[in-house]
């Protein structure tokens, strides 16, 4: 969980030290904000070709590399002279984060009974909720003290303490069957598999897209002062931390009841946030509402993924987390479409209630086809 912290603190510090980026290099902010578009391509192509590369390598060794490595890209951005070093460094670091976290995954849902595989998940999870709410902010300061150089280096050095835990901590995994890359790709095809990257992929899109336009949704659709986005945004933080907590719990006790019924009630929220869009107050519970139900479904998403590709959990895990970046990806491409035009932001709400329940009818295709569909067997190749 510190490790996963550690990593992702560097994907959302970004946004916060942006502008001192592009000021100190001589850029736009537009610009420079194609640091964070160099990541979610890292993330979103390179990751599940790294880790399908790495598939039979030995997990802790291998999560010691992927540490080691963040921590020479941290570094690297530190450094930089120029805004092309400082992209590369960002690939590296996007590459390393998918693959960590797909097989830190692998090494703490094998720790625990098959049936709190969801809940374990859940925990690591919120290691990325802490990134957000706590790491984005406390990386934002130290930009804004010591200069967004520093901000690098700090999470550096979180880095290296996990690399340290990890070789102090995480035991050397019992031996398991391992399959290759080719064996891995192919359990990949199988339609259960399929399925449930697709429900993580479209599932979320209505989620990230609120997430994603919160802005212009609280401040010039719902009135509240600018002053007090920040609060508004450690809110939706601190919502999404108890939703994800309390989503893998539940997935835990009861998976085909818990997905559909969480997706269903995030859809209803999204609808009744629209009647009230424009109310100061009524919009701050949404925030934190909206924020847990988001964060609820993805230990469930993660747990289906990982449970249906038993012959490729790693793979499976890293290409999961690019649907997840493919969703935002298409989130901002289309808020912004729903921002720009005649209506304003306040539509955002419905499309996105609409997309969510595009996920919760795959959901509820899930166990009919998960029938039909038995797992096939993988060897080592």
């Amino acid at each position: 969980m510190f490790c996963v912290f550690s990593i992702t603190t560097g994907e959302f510090v970004v946004a916060g030290i942006l502008p001192r980026v592009a000021a100190d290099l001589e850029l736009t902010v537009g610009s420079a904000g194609l640091l964070v578009t160099a990541y979610a391509i890292g993330m979103i192509i390179g990751g599940p070709i790294l880790t399908a590369l790495t598939a039979a390598a030995d997990r802790k060794k291998l999560m010691q590399v992927l540490l080691l490595v963040a921590v020479v890209g941290n570094g690297v951005s530190a450094l930089a002279p120029g805004f092309s070093l400082l992209l590369a460094a960002r690939v590296l670091t996007a590459l390393v984060t998918s693959t960590f976290f797909a097989h830190a995954i692998v090494v703490a849902v094998n720790s625990r009974p098959s049936d709190q595989a969801a809940s374990t998940v859940a925990r690591l999870v919120f290691g990325m909720n802490l990134a957000m709410i706590i790491g984005a902010p406390i990386g934002t300061v130290i930009g804004g003290q010591w200069g967004w150089r520093a901000t690098f280096v700090a999470i550096g050095i979180a880095c290296l303490i996990g690399l340290a835990l990890v070789s102090w901590l995480i035991e050397t995994p019992r031996k398991e069957t391992r399959t290759s890359a080719v064996a891995e790709l192919w359990v990949l095809r199988r339609r259960p598999v399929l399925l449930a990257l697709s429900i993580t992929a479209v599932g979320n899109i209505g989620a990230l897209m609120v997430f994603s336009y919160l802005a212009p949704l609280l401040t010039g659709l719902a009135g509240h002062p600018l002053g007090r986005l920040p609060a508004l945004l450690f809110a939706y933080g601190v919502g999404a931390t108890i939703g994800n907590l309390i989503g893998g719990a539940l997935y835990d006790r009861n998976p085909r009841l818990c997905q559909p019924l969480l997706l269903g009630l995030l859809a209803g929220c999204l609808i009744a946030t629209w009647f009230v869009a424009s109310m100061p107050w009524p919009t701050v519970v949404a925030v934190v509402v909206i924020g847990a139900l988001a964060f609820s479904i993805i230990p469930g998403m993660q747990a289906r993924v990982m449970h249906s590709a038993a012959g490729a959990p790693t793979l499976s895990m890293a290409v999961n987390a690019s649907g997840y970046q493919v969703a935002a990806a298409c989130a901002g491409g289309l808020g912004g479409l729903i921002t720009d035009s005649a209506a304003g932001p306040r539509p955002i709400y419905l499309v996105a209630a609409g997309l969510t329940v595009c996920g919760l009818l795959l959901t509820l295709t899930g166990p009919r086809t998960t029938q039909q569909s038995a797992p096939e067997k993988v060897t080592n190749q």
